[in-house]
């Protein structure tokens, strides 16, 4: 076996692997599968992290994760598949960089690596065993590269923005309740 053979299967590989966990992930969103909660409970879950509508929200995510990680796994759209499952992640690691690193702890780890993966696959293309070979790289045009990952970044930091300033305009409200509640309790 050449090393460029060694090279494609390697990203097949790649592919199935991580396009089959992000689109199991996003199934679990959109339709409850693999025990998830589907459109209602994830917008529930959504809302109660700051990405309001949360419904709206939900399926977002869902619609990134399952699309980008089937596009992933198949070889197609290469580009616009890994940086709409990387700018998924990225929301996702907003959410759980608080707790840290690590995921045991609750932290961003994972989301982290599926994005690193998604970015990675992205750039790299998707190899000869793939159906953007296929057809002859229609959807995988060196051009569309940077202009998914630097569209998808563009609007995952806008997301991610308006939820963070959500966050930190609830916990002001929330500390000058508290606030409030002192005063009037010890009249101050």
């Amino acid at each position: 076996m050449s090393a460029y053979d060694r090279r494609d299967l390697g990203l097949l590989m790649l592919r199935l692997g991580a396009g089959g966990v992000l689109a199991a992930h996003g199934t679990q969103k959109l339709f409850g599968w693999f025990g998830g909660h589907g459109i209602e409970g994830t917008g529930q879950f959504m809302e109660s992290v700051g990405y309001r509508p949360g419904k709206a929200s939900a399926t977002a995510a869902g619609l990134a994760e399952t699309g980008g990680g089937t596009l992933l796994a198949l070889g197609l759209a290469t580009p616009g598949a890994g940086a709409a499952a990387a700018g998924a992640m990225a929301g996702a690691s907003a959410v759980h960089a608080p707790n840290g690193f690590f995921n045991q702890e609750g932290g961003y780890e994972y989301a982290a690596t599926l994005a690193l993966a998604a970015t990675g696959l992205a750039i790299a293309g998707p190899g000869r065993l793939s159906l953007d070979h296929a057809l002859g790289h229609v959807l995988d045009r060196g051009w569309m590269v940077p202009t998914a990952l630097a569209a998808t970044a563009a609007v995952t930091a806008l997301v991610v923005g308006a939820r963070n300033k959500r966050l930190d305009k609830a916990e002001k409200e929330e500390g000058a309740e508290l606030f409030d509640e002192q005063e009037a309790l010890f009249g101050e």
